[in-house]
Formats: structure tokens, sequence, C-alpha cells
């Protein structure tokens, strides 16, 4: 259990630098709870922060019930570790800014290093992540991967108007890619299939 959390807790290490030092910075936006949160936000004047924290607690409620108490203990101090990590990071006086190609790349193969980490070791980051691991629950031969992918791209473009097409077209393309990676670090390591018949042996 300390190795998985060790996992964890580097995923979330390595997500909190990317979000921090490379998408906040060049202003990529990716669909999510932060996303969802601005659209809430932007049509009912009332603060950001608010609707992260109200959809962040469903989001761990749903886990819950439908993925059972490990994965919803993982979840909390994942979602934790995540927030102490960026507040860190973002709070530290140096930049990895370049320019927006090598930033983009540089952030598609550690979101999804950081995305990977977690969701192999049967967590999530209190995200859209949840209901991922949820359907592939209910229809394995689809990747989580793929499930995270079409949620964001279904937020982004809900919130068309609150972030400009342009934002929308570089979300879509940053949700294609790191999926896309995180998809083959998954199949090339481990069945997520597996994951919940790891789950059930933990707890018993």
């Amino acid at each position: 259990m300390l190795k998985s959390f060790l996992k964890i807790f580097f995923g979330n290490l390595i997500l909190g630098l990317a979000y921090a030092k490379l998408m906040v910075p060049n202003e990529i936006i990716n669909g999510g709870v932060t996303s969802l949160s601005l659209i809430f936000s932007n049509l009912t004047s009332l603060n950001i922060t608010l609707f992260t924290n109200v959809i962040t607690v469903i989001l761990l409620t749903v886990s819950l019930i439908f993925l059972g108490k490990f994965f919803f203990f993982s979840s909390v101090v994942s979602s934790v570790s995540y927030l102490l990590f960026f507040n860190i990071f973002y709070r530290l006086p140096f930049t990895l800014h370049t320019n927006i190609v090598v930033d983009f790349v540089i952030a598609v193969v550690l979101i999804a290093i950081g995305y990977y980490c977690c969701l192999s070791e049967n967590s999530s980051t209190a995200g859209l992540d949840v209901f991922a691991v949820i359907l592939n629950r209910k229809f394995p031969k689809i990747s989580m991967a793929v499930f995270l992918r079409y949620l964001n791209i279904t937020v982004l473009v809900l919130g068309l108007f609150s972030y400009g097409v342009q934002a929308v077209i570089l979300g879509v393309l940053f949700s294609f890619s790191f999926t896309k990676v995180m998809d083959i670090l998954m199949k090339k390591s481990i069945d997520p299939r597996n994951f919940f018949h790891k789950t059930k042996r933990m707890e018993e």
C-alpha cells in the first residue's frame, strides 16, 4: 500500500508542476472540474471557488458510492496532495515557460504520466476521471483514457462562450493528446480492468 501511495504522490507532484508552470502560464484549458466551474461561474456570477469545492465534494461522494472505500480514500489523498503541490509550485519563483509548442508537448507528457500514476493505483484526482473509471467499469472494452477524453471535450464545447473558440480548439487538442499518451501508458503497463479486483483484495 505504501508503494501505491508514493506513486500517487509522485503523480500529483508531476500534475501540480505541469499545471502551475505550464498550463496556467499558457492559459491552456482541458476540460475538467476547473473548466466546468468556470462555466457555472459565468452563468451565475458566483465565485468559481465555490463551484470547484462543490463539484469536488460531489465527485468524491460518487467515488465512495460507486467505487468503494479504498478508491475514495486514495482519491482524497490524491486531491489533497495535488492542491499542496500546485500551490507550492505556483508560488516558487522559477519558470518552465519557453514557447507554446514546447510547453504544450511537455505538458502533454507530464500530465499523461501524472494521471497514469494515479489511475494505475486505483485512485483519481477527484476530477472527471471519477466518471471515466465508473464508465470503464461498466464498459471495460473502452479505456478510461477515451472516456476521460470525451468528458473533457464535452465540458470544453459546453464552455465555448466562456472560453472562446481559440481556447476551446487548443483545449480539445490538448485533451486528445494527453489522453492518447495516457492510454498508451495504461495499455503497456497494466489492464485497467484489474484495478477493481486489486481493490477487493486490499479491502478483504
